[in-house]
Order: C-alpha cells, then sequence, then structure tokens
C-alpha cells in the first residue's frame, strides 16, 4: 500500500482511462467511441447518472472511470460458444469478476440444460419458446421475478414492465431496491416528490454544497468540474464521510492545463469523520446550531416564513431537538462538537445550499430517517424549491432514475395502473410484489420458480451472496440478458439462459430503420441516446426486441401489438405520453438534442404533494453506533478501479491500494488492539441477531489485508462484491427494505489458513 492520493484527476486520469480503452478497443476505435459519449447525437455513458450540461458541450463529455465503462462494452474480445465450449459453469465459478468481466461481449444466445456441465449455443426462437413454456407452466405468475439494472432504456423499461403486468404480476425487483429505495422513500413522505430538487445550473448558484455519504471522485467523477466551478467561485463544500476521499479533496482538471501542471483546486473546506451511520446525530447537531444562531440573530438563519406556511410538525420536531444533547450527539457521530458547530455555522450563513447524498446514507437499517433528517436541516433554512437549493440523491447507475418513472416498481400506483388499461386495454395486477429482497427469500422458500434479468449483475449485487446463489439455483429457470459475463450466470436454475443484447454504443436497427433511446438522468432530464458502433455480431437482440420477441412468444393473441413496438421505437414513446405525466409530445421533444426536463413540483413551484400539501418535519432518535467490545462496523464501498460490481482492474489508486481487493480498512489503533500488523490476512465473521431472535447469525470470508487507514475508530471498510457475502439478507432499512451494507456488525482475527 502506497500513501493515498490528496487530490483526484489530473494527468494520471487521463492516462489509466485511455491504458484501458486502447487495451479494450484499440486507437482508432477508442477515438471514434469515446467522442461520441454524451454528446448530443451520441451515446449515454452507461455508467453513472450525473447530468450533461445543458448548453454547449466540450469534445471530452466523459470521466476516468466513465471511459472505462464505454471501453468494457465496446471491447471486441468476444465470449462466443468456442470459448463457453472450454470452460465448464463450475470452472468459470472459480474466477472473480475483473476477469469474467475482461473475456469479452457475449455474441449469441446460449442455454445451460439441466445436469449439463456447459452452456452450449441455442436460437432466439428456441430461447423464447423455452421461456415461454416456463411462464406458461407456473402455478400462477407471481411464481416469476423479472429483474432490472439500471443500464435499461426507458423504452425497454417501458415494455418489459407491461409484459409483466400482461403475463399478471408486478414482480418488477430492480437496482433501486438496493441503492436508492431510501431516498424515494424518505422524499416521498417529506416532500411529495421521490426525486431530487435540482438541476445542474443550480450548482452555479449554491453558496453551500454538503456532500454527505458520498464519494464522487470514484463513483460520479464528472461532479468534481461542477465542485471546482463552485469552490472557484467561493462557494463552501462541506464533506461528511467516515474516510477522507481524494476526490473531496482537491481536484485537477484533466482537461485544463492548470490540471496537468499539477495544481490543483482544492474542493471541500471542511471534512467531518462521521463514524459509520452516526449521520442521524451528526445531522441533529447541525440543525442545534443553527437553532442556537437563531436565537443569537432572530431572523438571520431560518426561514421562519417558509416553515410557517408551507412546512408541518416543526414544533414537534423543535421540542424534540432541544432534548437531544450535545453530549450524545459526539458520542454517536464520533465528531467533537467544536468541528460540528463550526459546520454549522457555515450552512446558517447559507442562502442557497445544496445537499448531495449516495449510498453512505441509503444503505443502513436506519436509511430513511438519515436522509429525512438532510430534509429537515434543508427546511430550516428553507433551502428548497429556489435557485441555488434543494435535495440532490446522486443516482449511481445511468438510467435507474428512468426505469422507475416508466414503471419498474413492484408497488405501482393506483393512477399508473389505470393509465396502463386504459392505454392498452388489458387489467394489470394489483397486488404488490417481491422487492429484490423479497425475491431472493422467495427463490430461497420454492415459491419462485423462474427468475428474469435485464443486464446488471444480481447476484453480486446482492447481500448475503451465499445465500443469494443457493436461491438462485432453486429455480428451474435462470434467464439474464447481458452484454458481457458475470457471476449472476454462473449460479443457475436447472435450466439457464444467457441472451446477449445490444450495448448504448452499438448501433440499434430495426425493420423501420435505425432507432434511439432515452434516458432520464438524476436532475430529471430525459434525452436522446444513439449508438453508432456496428455490433459485436449479428445475433446481438435490443432489449426492447429481446422483452417484444418474449412477449409475442408467451402471451399469443393480446391487445397489445408487440411486434410494431419493436419495429418502431417511436410507437413506445407514444404510448408512454398516454401513460405517465410529464411525457407530452415526448418523441418531439426529445428530439431536442438537450432532452428536456420532467416536471418536479418542489423544484418548479415550491409545492409538495403531502397529505396537507406541505412539507414534513420529522423526528428520529439517534441510533447507537458503537459496537460492542471486539467487533467494528463494516462498511462496502467501490475501489477507483471499478463501477458497481464491474472491476476493471485491481488497484485503488486514490487509496493507495495496489493489485489487491480483499482489503479491511481499519484504524491503525483497532489494528493494534487486535494483535494485527499492516498487510496481515485477516479472517472475517459478520454477527447479525434477526429482531426477537436470541440466536446469532454468522457468516466468515477469509483472505482480506488488513490496512490501515484515517478511519473512525470502531470502524471498517471493504469492497464489494466481495465483502457481500457478509451483509446478513435480513438486515435491511426499515420502510424501503434496502440491505444495510453499511453498517454490518464484524469482528476480525488472524486468517487461520
Amino acid at each position: 500500500m502506497t500513501r493515498p492520493k490528496s487530490y483526484a484527476g489530473g494527468a494520471p486520469a487521463v492516462t489509466w482511462a485511455m491504458r484501458h480503452a486502447i487495451g479494450r478497443m484499440g486507437v482508432l476505435r477508442s477515438f471514434r467511441t469515446l467522442t461520441q459519449v454524451n454528446q448530443k447525437h451520441g451515446f449515454d455513458c452507461p455508467g453513472c447518472a450525473w447530468p450533461d450540461p445543458d448548453g454547449h458541450r466540450g469534445l471530452v463529455e466523459f470521466c476516468e472511470n466513465g471511459a472505462k465503462a464505454v471501453a468494457d462494452e465496446a471491447m471486441t474480445a468476444k465470449v462466443d460458444a468456442a470459448f463457453l465450449a472450454r470452460h465448464a459453469v463450475d470452472d468459470l465459478w472459480q474466477h472473480d469478476e475483473h476477469w469474467l468481466g475482461s473475456q469479452g461481449r457475449l455474441v449469441e444466445p446460449m442455454v445451460r440444460r439441466p445436469g449439463a456441465t456447459h452452456y452450449t449455443p441455442i436460437s432466439w426462437d428456441e430461447a423464447f419458446a423455452l421461456i415461454a413454456r416456463e411462464l406458461k407452466a407456473l402455478p400462477s405468475p407471481d411464481a416469476a421475478a423479472f429483474y432490472t439494472s439500471g443500464r435499461t432504456s426507458n423504452e425497454a423499461a417501458f415494455v418489459y414492465q407491461l409484459f409483466v403486468r400482461a403475463l399478471g404480476t408486478n414482480n418488477l425487483p430492480d437496482c433501486s431496491n438496493m441503492c436508492h429505495e431510501s431516498s424515494g422513500v424518505a422524499l416521498k413522505e417529506t416532500l411529495g416528490v421521490g426525486k431530487g430538487t435540482v438541476t445542474l445550473a443550480d450548482f452555479d448558484a449554491a453558496d453551500c454544497i454538503l456532500v454527505i455519504g458520498q464519494n464522487p471522485g470514484t463513483n460520479h467523477p464528472r461532479m468534481l468540474s461542477t465542485l471546482q466551478e463552485a469552490a472557484r467561485r467561493g462557494c463552501r463544500i462541506i464533506s461528511i464521510n467516515p474516510l477522507p476521499e481524494a476526490g473531496l479533496t482537491a481536484f485537477r482538471h484533466p482537461q485544463q492545463l492548470t490540471g496537468w501542471l499539477g495544481r490543483a483546486t482544492p474542493l471541500a473546506s471542511h471534512h467531518l469523520p462521521v463514524r459509520i451511520n452516526g449521520d442521524v446525530a451528526l445531522l441533529k447537531g447541525l440543525q442545534k446550531e443553527l437553532l442556537a444562531a437563531e436565537s443569537e440573530a432572530p431572523g438571520t438563519v431560518l426561514d421562519h416564513d417558509f416553515i410557517e406556511r408551507q412546512t408541518s410538525g416543526f414544533g414537534r420536531y423543535a421540542e424534540a431537538l432541544a432534548r437531544v444533547t450535545w453530549e450524545e450527539v459526539e458520542r454517536e457521530s464520533g465528531v467533537p462538537a467544536e468541528q460540528i458547530r463550526a459546520v454549522g455555522r457555515i450552512i446558517a450563513g447559507s442562502k442557497r445550499m445544496i445537499a448531495c447524498w449516495a449510498m453512505g446514507l441509503t444503505q443502513h437499517e436506519n436509511a430513511v430517517a438519515n436522509i429525512q433528517e438532510v430534509v429537515n436541516l434543508l427546511m430550516l433554512g428553507g433551502h428548497l424549491g429556489r435557485p441555488g437549493a434543494g435535495a440532490c440523491p446522486v443516482r449511481g447507475h445511468s438510467n435507474v432514475q428512468g426505469d422507475r418513472t416508466m414503471g419498474i416498481y413492484e408497488k405501482p400506483a393506483d393512477d399508473f395502473l389505470d393509465a396502463l388499461q386504459r392505454e392498452f386495454h388489458f387489467d394489470p395486477p394489483r397486488r404488490h410484489g417481491h422487492d429484490a429482497v423479497e425475491a431472493i427469500r422467495a427463490m430461497r422458500d420454492g415459491q419462485l420458480r423462474v427468475f428474469f434479468a435485464m443486464g446488471g449483475n444480481f447476484l453480486s449485487a446482492s447481500p448475503d451472496t451465499d445465500a443469494t446463489a443457493a436461491a438462485l439455483r432453486r429455480c428451474r429457470l435462470t434467464v439474464h440478458v447481458a452484454t458481457k459475463l458475470n457471476r449472476s450466470h454462473l449460479a443457475t436454475g436447472e435450466t439457464a439462459l444467457i441472451l446477449p443484447c445490444l450495448g448504448r454504443t452499438e448501433r440499434d436497427t430495426q425493420r423501420t430503420g435505425d432507432q434511439f433511446v432515452t434516458v432520464e438522468n438524476s436532475m430529471s432530464v430525459v434525452h436522446a441516446s444513439r449508438g453508432r458502433l456496428p455490433p459485436a455480431s449479428s445475433q446481438l437482440r435490443s432489449e426492447v426486441a429481446i422483452v417484444c420477441g418474449l412477449a409475442q412468444a408467451t402471451l399469443g393473441h393480446h391487445p397489445v401489438d408487440w411486434s410494431a413496438l419493436a419495429d418502431d421505437y417511436d410507437l413506445i414513446r407514444k404510448h408512454i405520453e398516454q401513460v405517465i405525466p410529464g411525457f407530452e409530445r415526448f418523441n418531439d421533444r426529445v428530439r431536442d438534442p438537450s432532452g428536456f426536463y420532467l416536471p418536479n413540483s418542489v423544484r418548479d413551484s415550491r409545492s409538495f404533494d403531502t397529505a396537507d400539501g406541505k412539507a414534513q418535519f420529522t423526528v428520529h432518535p439517534v441510533p447507537r453506533t458503537a459496537p460492542p467490545a471486539g467487533r467494528l462496523v463494516m462498511m462496502t464501498l467501490r475501489s477507483h478501479d471499478q463501477y458497481n460490481t464491474t472491476v476493471y482492474g485491481r488497484h485503488d489508486r486514490y487509496r493507495g491500494v495496489k493489485n489487491e481487493r480483499r482489503v479491511l480498512f481499519m484504524h491503525p489503533d483497532d489494528l493494534a488492539a487486535a494483535g494485527l500488523s499492516e498487510g496481515d490476512r485477516v479472517e472475517v465473521t459478520s454477527h447479525y441477531r434477526p429482531a426477537g431472535s436470541t440466536q446469532e447469525e454468522r457468516r466468515v470470508a477469509g483472505g482480506f489485508a488488513a490496512l490501515a487507514y484515517p478511519i473512525p475508530r470502531g470502524c471498517a471498510a471493504s469492497y464489494f462484491p466481495e465483502a457481500n457475502v457478509l451483509v446478513p439478507l435480513d438486515a435491511v432499512a426499515a420502510r424501503s427494505n434496502t440491505p444495510a451494507y453499511k453498517s454490518a456488525l464484524v469482528s476480525v482475527r488472524r486468517d487461520p489458513t
């Protein structure tokens, strides 16, 4: 391990991006492809959902990890029948995600038949017929689940949910269930809108930006140029996170001369190293300081007009906050009161504040409370529905927000189902379906016989991966629509299919000509995406064509003309216009090169779609965060050479880790207390006691390198998906059911092997 970096970006970011791109695509293909990324007439990056500029765009509109994501999709290597004939499924299982993903693009449909050791080729018609037979043989449509990845386009997501509901179930788990579901629940309850309330332009007007539970340098690198511009004009940026991260310390813009000459722009003026899951306590400390500042100078800190006219519950909230002591805030946050107060004074002086967050807040048992405390803080200063201010949950996948907008949701609203019924003349099911965790439990218990995944890597993204793998293997049929091989394809049902699809980079030609798809970014902008590369194989089909082909094979005579939808995506968009509010004149508006904004009542009119029409203050207890003696609270995180479960390499340049992924970051004093030295191999055991049980569940994983790192005492961190095996399936957030990846209770000992 080397010293962690003190800045993000710069020349190394360009070097590593180009090394990866050229290694996967070659020089000319890299230039041709990367110059189309996030361009107005190009394709949307298959990585994160950070928005593109509304106006002018430069030749380079991608980041280091975006270039890696594109290169991995557009690589020239191929996984074909010959490759899979050489590698038995059990042999492939021994390899990690990095090796599997590096082998190349999937180029033909493959099947693993009952009792077979290998995948073998299958025709598209036979694959559809096989799936249709299994679906028709189910005792109920609810015996199947249909997962969705956040890279699926709006058009594909819409026809996918339409097929699933025409089949008769709402079992539509998706990656939102495992990441930002807590944000949606928290914001819908308090603001009436389950999305963020800011645009990219608001960052140009903000005087304070709070970044909490988020590491933009690795997970959303394009955000750094926005933060750099804000910092240069004097905006105060506050970082709240257990680990100090290079991407919030300083930034060298790779496209600017100063970025190459070594002059980094400092970003965060303050960093609060909160203990894992100490966010509620810390946020209450900030709120207490705002109320104290208001008492000292009445009328200068709180937005009394907003609070009195447009919020509910302030009195109860203020009384509860007064009962929280600074001793409790310090003890549970792990941050000294004077540091919290100093940041509180900055926020007290802010007139336009944006609060950004990601998985560091959303993946705890009290995740919804975490986010609602952010909302409380914003409401005190009236930082909602005005320029330069608002809530900004930063989505981690390019169209995860769009998929939800299109109806990928296990608990659909009646208004949405009514609109489907009017438009397509069938009765959609009304009973709620399974989310991701519920689907795993249902497979485990033998209630689900078919698992169908539209993209993603469900196994590696899930908690308790051993239990999830066993659950998948209990199915009669597992089906994965994919561009590359991953471990989900190797935990197979009795029969398993891999259906290869087009990537974002590739041209999509149907009977009526070339098609384009649309996506929705983190800030509710819907825009077009057009692939330009020739498909990696003539056997690839678009996600839309796959869904429509399967629907025809399964449903037979049906009110929906599936063939017409597959032929012309404009027809899909015409249906979307009729079903989903905000998409009026969809086909016309999305042909604007910049796309269009979906309506947002908080952002657009400072109105709140809640029971009483007001934003809601909420009251939450302060969670106890200190672990018992001999235990640590462990969070999972990404390395810099990784995007979600896709691992580009085994380095983590910003944290100083080389050629290693099985690592456990610990405070030096915790290392010493455990009798360990830097680099020792350790065995990690997670400890979980379900509510109402006297029995403790344990999960064990070995071979981790213990590394000293500036993380609070009693805390630890490790990369996913390697550490997901330690996260209990039943440890989930209240009300959102999101797995608590960020707060597993663990013990550590020297690895006995």
